[in-house]
């Protein structure tokens, strides 16, 4: 018996709301803490916080990450901190990845 088409929806959407390396990256970064300022996601990555605070809104938007203000800094953390499972079970995978 199949996954609820529900179900399915939800994991093709959450797929797709992380399917690009550097929001990979986000979502593994954060999984392990509480919450960073973008300063420090950049900073940990080495990416361009321009670029970052994009795919930080975008992925904040689509409901993965939650985000607080103080002052002037913004805090990301994940909202659920099951979806860095993603990356045990693509690490079982036995799929010909090049």
């Amino acid at each position: 018996m199949g996954l609820a088409a529900d179900k399915i929806e939800k994991a093709a959407y959450i797929l797709k709301v992380v399917a690009h390396p550097l929001r990979l990256s986000i979502v593994e970064l954060l999984g392990g803490l509480d919450e960073l300022p973008v300063s420090e996601i950049c900073e940990r990555l080495g990416t361009e916080q321009s670029l970052t605070s994009h795919h930080l809104a975008t992925m904040k938007l689509k409901g993965i990450l939650a985000c607080r203000r103080e002052g002037k800094r913004m805090y990301y953390s994940l909202k659920a901190k099951d979806i860095t499972k993603i990356f045990d079970c693509l690490e079982n995978c036995e799929c010909n990845m090049v």
